[in-house]
């Protein structure tokens, strides 16, 4: 399915935001981990990367109940998952089969994780090498791909220090040390998204955390949290933001917005951009949710360097769109993580801004990118990668003619209303 997008002169408006991705994987896997009792989560993201979390959990016999916009989660314990009838299908979710690997390693039984094309190409041995480390058993395809074959095994807890900062792997790591003998401690670069850390001491696990390391004992049993509530995604409210910085007379805000500071490094870059900004937390723990408000101003290059990549990696795509509009150079290094996730999201950023007439310098970690640039409509190839084809029906809105998103659908794995929420919030 194909979308098309004209060019508009404002947005305006109070946006609902879908739950925040991260932690609606997060909450359905630790309440289905729970040993017994019921979690019940609100503003659970209906995506498509969800939903492959929870029929994964389905397929081990973890029970869902939907209760209006709650989900009850049935806490069953890993010492009770069942032996799923086949393979476990994670779709083109990283989130879900890296977490995952975790807590299966030290099952009674085996599984098979599977995901489609893209989900294949993606590494994995960063997940599979310390967790064999603990004594997990698990063969790749091809060494680093999935279909992954996991046969359960006793674990123990390790000292490990992450190469890399990686929310997914930390957070696999961090469950598997839970069915460990003794401690699982992490060093290195743990400074990514910390979901996981505040979130599991609601599920009654005692989580050691510190600037400089994050320790976790094995044996603790995680009990039902009673309710959790998803904010929303502060990633998906990018976009918005983007686009009323690039409109004359835009202005959008969001409540019940996600704030947490290892998830604001996109507020602090539009800050020094120009951008006018302003936010508040209301609600600090277990996640900070808060209030934010964005307004239209000129916006000037920046340089964003490896340490601030963790905190808006998914954010790059947009900022990459915002850098065509600003004054100046944008450049952009440190981020060559960005070649391994959905799609190669430097190329296919690189490509795209080509297509609509831009010129941009890629480099091996990175881009860069002098503006302002006009943009003209062209057809955009999204590379079944939703953050992909959201940043460019942004970069649609301020386009010279027509634009057509191809293979627009995708952006059902993270935000299934945005073209709905597009032209609602649209001045035309």
């Amino acid at each position: 399915m194909n979308f098309t997008i004209n060019p508009i002169k404002r947005l305006e408006g109070n946006v609902p935001l879908p739950g925040d991705k991260s932690l609606s994987h997060r909450a359905l896997i630790f309440g289905a981990l729970a040993q017994g009792g019921e979690t019940k989560i609100s503003n659970l993201l209906q995506g498509a990367d969800v939903l492959s979390t929870k029929n994964c959990l389905a397929s081990m016999g973890v029970q869902f109940e939907d209760k209006g916009n709650d989900l009850l989660v049935k806490g069953l314990g890993a010492s009770n998952f069942k032996v799923p009838g086949g393979a476990l299908n994670c779709g083109n979710s990283g989130t879900t089969i890296r977490l995952l690997m975790g807590p299966l390693s030290a099952l009674s039984f085996s599984t098979t994780l599977i995901g489609d094309e893209s989900l294949s190409k993606r590494p994995m041995s960063r997940v599979s090498d310390p967790l064999a480390q603990m004594g997990a058993q698990i063969t790749l395809t091809d060494g680093n791909f999935a279909p992954i074959n996991i046969k359960g095994a006793p674990l123990k807890g390790i000292n490990y220090q992450l190469p890399k900062a990686s929310a997914q792997v930390k957070t696999a790591l961090l469950l598997a040390g839970l069915f460990a003998d003794g401690a699982t401690t992490l060093t290195g670069k743990i400074q990514s998204r910390d979901h996981t850390e505040r979130l599991l001491p609601a599920f009654g696990v005692n989580v050691d955390t510190t600037d400089s390391h994050i320790s976790i004992m094995g044996g603790q049993k995680l009990s039902s949290a009673g309710s959790i509530h998803i904010p929303g995604d502060i990633s998906s409210a990018s976009f918005w933001m983007a686009a009323a910085c690039i409109h004359k007379g835009s202005w959008m805000e969001f409540d019940n917005i996600s704030l947490n500071p290892t998830r604001v490094g996109f507020l602090k870059v539009l800050e020094r951009m120009g951008a006018k900004v302003d936010y508040q937390i209301e609600v600090e723990k277990p996640e900070p949710i808060g209030s934010l408000r964005i307004e239209y101003a000129p916006l000037a290059g920046v340089t964003i360097s490896k340490e601030e990549i963790p905190s808006l990696i998914d954010e790059i795509p947009i900022l990459a769109v915002l850098a065509t509009y600003a004054e100046g150079e944008t450049k952009i290094t440190g981020a060559k993580e960005l070649r391994f996730k959905e799609s190669d999201r430097i190329e296919a950023v690189a490509s795209n801004l080509k297509s609509m007439g831009a010129k941009v310098e890629t480099y091996e970690d990175g881009l860069c990118i002098k503006g302002p640039q006009a943009l003209r409509g062209a057809k955009i190839e999204t590379f079944h990668d939703h953050r992909i084809a959201m940043a460019f029906s942004i970069a649609a809105l301020g386009a010279k003619g027509s634009t057509e998103i191809i293979d627009s659908q995708t952006v059902d794995i993270s935000y299934p209303s945005f073209f709905e929420t597009l032209k609602k919030y649209s001045i035309t």
